[in-house]
Protein backbone atom coordinates (compact mmCIF):
# COMPACT_ATOMS: atom_id res chain seq x y z
CA UNK A 1 0.00 0.00 0.00
CA UNK A 2 1.00 3.44 -1.12
CA UNK A 3 2.05 6.55 1.62
CA UNK A 4 -0.59 8.31 -0.31
CA UNK A 5 -3.12 5.27 0.39
CA UNK A 6 -2.28 5.16 3.85
CA UNK A 7 -3.08 8.61 4.32
CA UNK A 8 -6.03 9.13 2.52
CA UNK A 9 -9.44 9.80 3.80
CA UNK A 10 -11.72 6.83 4.66
CA UNK A 11 -15.66 7.14 4.00
CA UNK A 12 -17.93 4.07 4.15
CA UNK A 13 -22.05 4.08 4.04
CA UNK A 14 -23.97 3.01 6.67
CA UNK A 15 -25.13 -0.98 6.27
CA UNK A 16 -27.45 -0.99 8.83
CA UNK A 17 -28.74 -4.53 8.64
CA UNK A 18 -25.40 -5.42 9.82
CA UNK A 19 -25.63 -3.56 13.29
CA UNK A 20 -27.99 -4.81 16.29
CA UNK A 21 -30.39 -1.85 15.49
CA UNK A 22 -31.45 -2.34 11.99
CA UNK A 23 -33.90 0.08 11.93
CA UNK A 24 -31.48 2.97 12.28
CA UNK A 25 -28.57 4.31 10.63
CA UNK A 26 -25.42 4.84 12.77
CA UNK A 27 -22.34 7.16 11.95
CA UNK A 28 -18.95 7.29 13.32
CA UNK A 29 -16.72 10.20 12.66
CA UNK A 30 -12.85 9.35 13.99
CA UNK A 31 -10.13 11.57 14.00
CA UNK A 32 -6.59 11.34 13.96
CA UNK A 33 -4.20 13.58 15.76
CA UNK A 34 -1.86 16.11 15.31
CA UNK A 35 0.68 15.58 12.63
CA UNK A 36 -0.35 12.03 12.26
CA UNK A 37 -2.86 11.00 9.50
CA UNK A 38 -5.49 8.68 8.68
CA UNK A 39 -3.65 5.84 8.74
CA UNK A 40 -3.81 5.82 12.83
CA UNK A 41 -7.75 5.96 12.50
CA UNK A 42 -8.40 3.55 9.71
CA UNK A 43 -8.37 -0.02 11.15
CA UNK A 44 -10.53 1.48 13.95
CA UNK A 45 -13.02 2.57 11.49
CA UNK A 46 -13.00 -0.19 9.18
CA UNK A 47 -13.49 -2.96 12.22
CA UNK A 48 -16.07 -0.76 12.76
CA UNK A 49 -17.71 -0.08 9.03
CA UNK A 50 -17.63 -3.91 8.90
CA UNK A 51 -20.09 -4.28 11.66
CA UNK A 52 -22.72 -1.67 9.61
CA UNK A 53 -21.71 1.67 10.33
CA UNK A 54 -21.18 4.39 8.57
CA UNK A 55 -17.19 5.70 8.93
CA UNK A 56 -15.28 9.08 8.26
CA UNK A 57 -11.82 9.78 8.89
CA UNK A 58 -11.06 12.73 7.44
CA UNK A 59 -7.09 14.03 6.67
CA UNK A 60 -7.33 17.38 8.41
CA UNK A 61 -5.42 20.17 6.54
CA UNK A 62 -1.90 20.59 6.70
CA UNK A 63 -1.52 16.87 7.39
CA UNK A 64 -0.31 13.84 5.16
CA UNK A 65 2.02 15.88 2.85
CA UNK A 66 4.55 17.98 4.62
CA UNK A 67 5.34 19.55 8.00
CA UNK A 68 5.65 23.33 5.66
CA UNK A 69 1.96 22.80 4.62
CA UNK A 70 0.76 22.31 7.98
CA UNK A 71 2.62 25.44 9.33
CA UNK A 72 0.56 27.30 7.26
CA UNK A 73 -2.90 25.67 8.98
CA UNK A 74 -4.45 26.53 12.16
CA UNK A 75 -6.85 25.00 14.60
CA UNK A 76 -9.55 26.62 12.92
CA UNK A 77 -8.77 25.02 10.13
CA UNK A 78 -8.40 21.59 11.61
CA UNK A 79 -11.95 21.71 13.42
CA UNK A 80 -13.65 23.31 10.51
CA UNK A 81 -12.82 19.82 8.22
CA UNK A 82 -14.48 18.15 10.92
CA UNK A 83 -17.11 20.72 11.19
CA UNK A 84 -18.07 19.37 7.88
CA UNK A 85 -17.61 15.59 7.39
CA UNK A 86 -19.63 15.63 10.92
CA UNK A 87 -22.67 17.38 9.24
CA UNK A 88 -22.02 15.34 6.50
CA UNK A 89 -23.02 12.20 8.67
CA UNK A 90 -25.63 14.16 10.70
CA UNK A 91 -27.49 14.42 7.25
CA UNK A 92 -26.92 10.83 6.40
CA UNK A 93 -27.99 8.98 9.25
CA UNK A 94 -30.15 8.85 12.47
CA UNK A 95 -27.44 9.25 15.25
CA UNK A 96 -23.60 10.02 15.03
CA UNK A 97 -20.93 9.40 17.59
CA UNK A 98 -17.45 10.98 17.75
CA UNK A 99 -13.94 9.54 18.44
CA UNK A 100 -10.35 11.07 18.16
CA UNK A 101 -6.72 9.97 19.08
CA UNK A 102 -4.81 12.81 21.22
CA UNK A 103 -5.49 16.21 19.25
CA UNK A 104 -8.32 13.89 17.42
CA UNK A 105 -9.77 13.92 21.54
CA UNK A 106 -9.44 17.79 21.75
CA UNK A 107 -11.30 18.48 18.19
CA UNK A 108 -14.46 15.79 19.27
CA UNK A 109 -14.38 17.53 22.38
CA UNK A 110 -14.85 20.83 21.00
CA UNK A 111 -17.45 19.74 18.41
CA UNK A 112 -19.75 17.97 21.50
CA UNK A 113 -19.32 21.59 23.73
CA UNK A 114 -20.94 23.25 20.20
CA UNK A 115 -23.44 20.23 19.11
CA UNK A 116 -24.62 18.73 22.18
CA UNK A 117 -28.12 17.17 20.65
CA UNK A 118 -26.25 15.79 17.39
CA UNK A 119 -23.63 13.89 19.28
CA UNK A 120 -24.49 10.64 20.96
CA UNK A 121 -21.18 9.24 22.42
CA UNK A 122 -17.98 10.68 22.66
CA UNK A 123 -14.97 7.75 22.36
CA UNK A 124 -11.51 9.23 23.21
CA UNK A 125 -8.02 8.12 23.13
CA UNK A 126 -5.16 9.47 24.75
CA UNK A 127 -6.65 12.79 24.39
CA UNK A 128 -4.80 15.72 24.66
CA UNK A 129 -6.10 19.26 26.39
CA UNK A 130 -3.61 20.61 28.44
CA UNK A 131 0.38 19.67 29.01
CA UNK A 132 2.59 20.43 32.06
CA UNK A 133 5.83 20.34 29.15
CA UNK A 134 7.71 24.06 29.92
CA UNK A 135 9.32 24.07 26.84
CA UNK A 136 5.68 25.20 25.22
CA UNK A 137 6.36 28.22 27.16
CA UNK A 138 8.74 29.20 24.98
CA UNK A 139 6.77 28.42 21.47
CA UNK A 140 5.52 31.86 21.05
CA UNK A 141 9.24 33.16 20.68
CA UNK A 142 10.38 30.43 19.20
CA UNK A 143 8.09 30.00 16.21
CA UNK A 144 9.36 33.11 14.91
CA UNK A 145 12.97 31.94 15.03
CA UNK A 146 12.78 28.50 13.58
CA UNK A 147 9.92 26.65 11.47
CA UNK A 148 10.34 23.15 13.60
CA UNK A 149 11.70 20.72 16.08
CA UNK A 150 11.85 17.21 16.19
CA UNK A 151 8.61 15.39 15.85
CA UNK A 152 6.57 13.62 18.25
CA UNK A 153 5.08 11.23 15.81
CA UNK A 154 5.02 6.60 16.26
CA UNK A 155 5.14 6.47 19.93
CA UNK A 156 3.73 2.68 19.56
CA UNK A 157 5.00 0.09 21.65
CA UNK A 158 4.05 -2.97 19.13
CA UNK A 159 6.89 -2.88 16.27
CA UNK A 160 6.40 -2.53 12.79
CA UNK A 161 3.90 0.23 13.04
CA UNK A 162 3.41 3.64 11.57
CA UNK A 163 0.78 6.37 11.66
CA UNK A 164 2.33 7.78 8.67
CA UNK A 165 3.42 11.51 10.41
CA UNK A 166 5.45 13.74 10.28
CA UNK A 167 9.62 13.44 11.59
CA UNK A 168 9.65 17.76 12.64
CA UNK A 169 6.45 19.32 14.68
CA UNK A 170 5.83 22.35 12.96
CA UNK A 171 5.29 25.26 15.43
CA UNK A 172 3.44 27.73 14.01
CA UNK A 173 0.33 24.49 14.32
CA UNK A 174 1.89 23.84 17.38
CA UNK A 175 1.05 27.18 19.01
CA UNK A 176 -2.43 27.32 17.13
CA UNK A 177 -3.24 24.07 18.85
CA UNK A 178 -1.88 24.84 22.86
CA UNK A 179 -3.72 28.64 22.05
CA UNK A 180 -7.02 26.42 21.34
CA UNK A 181 -7.06 24.84 24.83
CA UNK A 182 -7.41 26.91 26.86
CA UNK A 183 -11.08 28.44 25.67
CA UNK A 184 -11.74 24.30 25.07
CA UNK A 185 -11.01 23.55 29.09
CA UNK A 186 -13.51 26.46 29.61
CA UNK A 187 -16.48 25.07 27.33
CA UNK A 188 -15.95 21.66 28.82
CA UNK A 189 -18.79 21.77 30.92
CA UNK A 190 -20.89 22.55 27.70
CA UNK A 191 -19.97 18.29 26.85
CA UNK A 192 -22.67 16.70 27.80
CA UNK A 193 -22.02 12.87 25.74
CA UNK A 194 -21.49 10.01 27.64
CA UNK A 195 -17.67 9.52 27.29
CA UNK A 196 -15.34 6.42 27.03
CA UNK A 197 -11.87 7.59 27.80
CA UNK A 198 -9.20 5.22 27.22
CA UNK A 199 -5.66 6.06 28.56
CA UNK A 200 -2.01 4.58 28.14
CA UNK A 201 -0.04 3.80 30.99
CA UNK A 202 2.38 4.79 29.64
CA UNK A 203 2.45 7.27 27.11
CA UNK A 204 5.41 10.10 25.78
CA UNK A 205 3.12 12.63 24.44
CA UNK A 206 0.09 13.71 26.29
CA UNK A 207 0.50 13.51 30.41
CA UNK A 208 -2.27 12.32 32.50
CA UNK A 209 -3.43 15.67 33.51
CA UNK A 210 -5.60 15.66 30.48
CA UNK A 211 -7.60 13.01 31.21
CA UNK A 212 -8.21 14.03 34.99
CA UNK A 213 -8.82 17.44 33.89
CA UNK A 214 -12.03 16.49 31.18
CA UNK A 215 -12.61 13.68 33.87
CA UNK A 216 -13.34 16.65 36.43
CA UNK A 217 -14.60 19.20 34.09
CA UNK A 218 -17.40 18.11 31.51
CA UNK A 219 -21.33 17.91 31.68
CA UNK A 220 -21.53 14.26 30.98
CA UNK A 221 -23.29 12.51 33.41
CA UNK A 222 -21.28 8.93 32.10
CA UNK A 223 -17.21 8.89 31.77
CA UNK A 224 -15.47 5.94 31.69
CA UNK A 225 -11.94 5.51 31.66
CA UNK A 226 -9.97 2.58 30.93
CA UNK A 227 -6.56 2.06 31.50
CA UNK A 228 -4.17 0.40 28.71
CA UNK A 229 -0.87 -1.54 30.09
CA UNK A 230 0.32 -2.12 26.89
CA UNK A 231 0.91 0.75 24.38
CA UNK A 232 2.26 3.88 23.94
CA UNK A 233 0.21 7.32 23.08
CA UNK A 234 -0.73 5.80 19.55
CA UNK A 235 -2.90 3.13 21.12
CA UNK A 236 -5.18 2.52 17.97
CA UNK A 237 -2.10 0.79 16.47
CA UNK A 238 -0.68 -0.71 19.08
CA UNK A 239 -1.03 -3.49 21.43
CA UNK A 240 -4.15 -2.78 22.83
CA UNK A 241 -5.67 -1.54 19.59
CA UNK A 242 -8.48 -4.70 19.52
CA UNK A 243 -9.45 -3.37 23.40
CA UNK A 244 -10.53 -0.34 22.05
CA UNK A 245 -12.10 -1.34 19.37
CA UNK A 246 -14.20 -4.26 21.29
CA UNK A 247 -14.99 -1.80 23.78
CA UNK A 248 -16.02 0.95 21.05
CA UNK A 249 -18.26 -1.30 19.73
CA UNK A 250 -20.34 -2.42 22.79
CA UNK A 251 -20.24 1.79 23.87
CA UNK A 252 -21.76 2.88 20.47
CA UNK A 253 -24.05 0.33 20.61
CA UNK A 254 -25.18 1.52 24.21
CA UNK A 255 -25.43 5.01 23.48
CA UNK A 256 -27.20 4.63 20.35
CA UNK A 257 -29.90 2.08 21.28
CA UNK A 258 -33.59 3.17 20.09
CA UNK A 259 -34.86 2.47 23.65
CA UNK A 260 -31.91 4.77 25.43
CA UNK A 261 -33.66 7.62 27.12
CA UNK A 262 -32.30 10.88 25.35
CA UNK A 263 -31.35 12.67 28.38
CA UNK A 264 -29.03 9.77 29.31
Amino acid sequence: MSIDDLVAPLSVPARPELTNTPSQRVGVLLSHGFTGSPASMKPWGRFLAERGYAVEVPLLPGHGTTWQDMNTTTWDDWYGEIERVFAKLVDENDKVVVGGLSMGGALALRLAANHQESVRGLMLVNPAVASSNKQLLAVPLVRRLVGSMPGIGNDIKLPGQDEVGYARTPLHALHSMVRAWKPLRRDLHDVIAPIRLWRSSVDHVVDPSSARIIADSVGSREVTERSLANSYHVATLDNDAETIFTESLEFIRGVTHPLRPESA
